[in-house]
């Protein structure tokens, strides 16, 4: 070892964590010491470059919050989250396809009942969204537990507002007996990821835009099937095919048709422009899925308004 010279470093250190504990463990850190020396030959990286690096990686720690998660937001604009997002979501032909989690995904949002506004005083158009969640024989999926969350007009989540109290734009409700679900909200618009930070000044450097095209989240659960984390973006949006973060998917665009001031979806006249959307979700068969421990029961989801909100 005291002889170490770039022709034997890499097999050096690959030797000094022959103790590693456990197998998956140690195959990560090898690759991770492989690449890394690779990438570094291949470039010839500088010790100046080095240490910029070093300090990118210190700025994005030092950014990164509860409310914000910078680490992700690099993930994200480099590709590996989509990257890891398929490589752990392969499923059958007539599933709906996963995308990336996002920074913004909040634990514990409030409940809600089927035909609620989980908008909750979020800035935007209204907009009312129903849709199914079946299995992929077409089997509907009674209660199960449908996670959403959004960014409002301004293109801000509620977490990045400064002194924010209040859930907006996100919340949780149940599917129906029938599968169904319907709830109001606000139509989604494009926004740009946080640029005012290091992953901001990357994606200056390289010449790219921080802009996500329109799309709301969601997170469905349900005992026999498998989690699913995906967005449902809007048709016609300018960014669908350079979004910052890679996560579009054709399966996942969808119409969010625009109405004129009259009668809503759920009976009420609305003096202002508003917007509907409807999606099916299809979920893949799992052959054990562990129960969350928070949200159990659901039992009380109310049943009254059990069809589907649309506009024909």
């Amino acid at each position: 070892m005291r002889n170490v010279d770039e022709d034997t470093i890499t097999q050096i250190v690959l030797a000094s964590q022959a103790g590693t504990q456990g197998p998956r463990f140690k195959q990560i850190m090898t690759s991770v010491v492989q690449h890394l020396h690779a990438l570094a030959r291949d470039v010839e990286l500088t010790e100046d470059e080095l240490y910029q690096g070093i300090q990118f990686l210190t700025d994005v720690g030092h950014i990164t919050d509860d409310k914000r998660q910078e680490f992700i937001l690099l993930s994200d604009t480099l590709g590996l989250s989509m990257l890891v997002t398929a490589l752990n979501s392969r499923k059958p032909a007539g599933c709906t396809e996963s995308t990336v989690f996002g920074p913004f995904f909040v634990a514990n949002a409030p409940r809600y009942e089927n035909g609620d506004d989980v908008a909750n005083g979020a800035k935007g158009e209204p907009c009312f969204v129903s849709g199914r969640v079946t299995g992929l024989a077409g089997e509907p999926v009674p209660n199960a537990r449908i996670e959403v969350w959004q960014a409002d007009s301004a293109g801000f989540y509620d977490v990045q507002y400064d002194g924010a109290t209040a859930d907006q734009g996100r919340g949780t409700l149940r599917s129906l007996e029938d599968g169904s679900f319907h709830f109001r909200s606000i139509t989604a618009v494009a926004y740009p990821i946080p640029y005012d930070g290091p992953v901001g000044r990357m994606l200056e450097a390289l010449g790219r835009h921080p802009w996500r095209p329109a799309h709301l989240h969601f997170m469905i659960e349900a005992p026999g099937y498998e989690r699913l984390i995906t967005h449902v973006f809007r048709a016609g949006d300018q960014y669908l095919d350079s979004d910052a973060v890679f996560g579009v998917r054709s399966s996942l665009i969808a119409d969010w048709r625009h109405h004129e001031p009259g009668k809503a979806p759920d009976g009420t006249n609305i003096d202002t422009p508003f917007s509907t959307l409807d999606f099916t979700f299809v979920l893949n068969r799992a052959a054990i899925v562990a129960p969350r421990q928070s949200d159990q029961g659901g039992a009380s989801e109310s049943r009254a308004a059990a069809g589907n909100w649309r506009m024909d």
